[in-house]
């Protein structure tokens, strides 16, 4: 069936309206027709070419919902009208260890990603949720609680399971300190994910105008690093820290903000090296680890944590024609604090 959407066509990344082919729905397949879709800076690394070579035409988008219009014959889980998402991956192989372990980000023969990306036959693209309509295996579909605000759910696909995976898995909660930096897409949800876990927070981030709404999003404390004096205030003091920023900058004084033995990682990607000193790891036995979104199993846990919450994203709603826009603003750090495309009007 064709499907309306918007895509990139070469390394400018410039987004234009195109049409795709997505499969009729087979045995255990699902269709949703996709109401919105939040803008990832994924999206744009990928879009622009920044992250390796892209296949275009491409259709980024990986925090989808909408409503499903058709199952296949064998799909139980789901009723046609129900609220769903698709999150970063669409298929894996589910025999590995990781798949078996509900790990399938990390599967050792294929994640199948939701754009950019292709089947397990290694030969057909896939495409993204900036698009009227999606086809997915019903293990990948996710369940939405009735009733909640679609579009500030949209970016828990991405934002909200990349921020909770790491703070669930070292254990921020009551009496843990957790420091975040970076106050953007990713950055705010891991506040808001912190605090309603029970932690004290604190941000850091280079712009000072940020500090009200970092603190209205709940954070306790908040620090301006253009000011290399400032991390003195808080040496030894954090339990955890996240790291969301997509841009080169240096981890060292950052680690010297962890505990002894305390843990920082890594869920923003810059598409240039950073820096670290070995001392800001070998002074305080410090770790320096990453994280890759969450499996399926935890994606559901996550959307069923935010909704018990009522953790969302706080967004900017905008046309299809607009996400050009969105991603200069993205880049240049203009946005509170996530864009999610309105597909309705696509």
């Amino acid at each position: 069936m064709q499907s309306k959407c918007m895509a990139a066509f070469d390394k400018s990344g410039t987004i234009k309206p195109h049409t795709i082919e997505r499969r009729e729905p087979g045995p255990n397949d699902v269709l949703v027709k996709l109401d919105y879709c939040g803008v990832c800076h994924s999206d744009i690394h990928t879009a622009r070419s920044e992250w390796g070579p892209t296949m275009y035409p491409c259709v980024p988008g990986h925090e989808m919902v909408g409503h499903v219009v058709k199952i296949g014959k064998k799909v139980k889980r789901f009723k046609i009208g129900e609220p769903v998402g698709v999150g970063c991956f669409v298929d894996s192989c589910g025999k590995c260890k990781p798949c078996k372990n509900n790990e399938e980000q990390f599967c050792e023969v294929k994640t199948v990603f939701s754009y950019n990306s292709t089947e397990l036959d290694n030969k057909t693209p896939t495409y993204g949720g900036y698009a009227s309509h999606v086809t997915v295996k019903d293990k990948f579909v996710l369940k939405v609680k009735k009733g909640l605000p679609l579009d500030r759910v949209a970016p828990l696909l991405c934002a909200g399971i990349t921020t909770y995976s790491p703070l669930k898995r070292y254990k921020a909660g009551k009496g843990k300190k957790v420091g975040v930096v970076g106050l953007g897409g990713l950055g705010h949800m891991a506040v808001k994910l912190a605090k309603a876990m029970g932690a004290e927070v604190t941000v850091f981030s280079t712009s000072p105008n940020k500090e009200a709404d970092a603190k209205r999003l709940g954070a306790k404390h908040f620090k301006v690093t253009k000011d290399p004096k400032v991390f003195a205030s808080v040496a030894g003091t954090l339990d955890l820290i996240i790291d969301t920023v997509s841009a080169q900058h240096d981890f060292t004084p950052y680690l010297a903000s962890l505990k002894l033995g305390a843990t920082m990682v890594l869920v923003g990607v810059s598409p240039d090296p950073n820096s670290l000193n070995a001392f800001g790891l070998i002074g305080g036995r410090k770790v320096l680890t990453g994280s890759l979104i969450g499996g399926i199993k935890e994606t559901q846990e996550m959307l069923n944590f935010c909704a018990k919450k009522k953790v969302f994203s706080d967004i900017e709603l905008i046309a299809p024609e607009k996400i050009n826009e969105a991603y200069d603003r993205t880049v240049a750090s203009d946005v509170k604090y996530r864009f999610v495309v309105d597909l309705k009007t696509l």
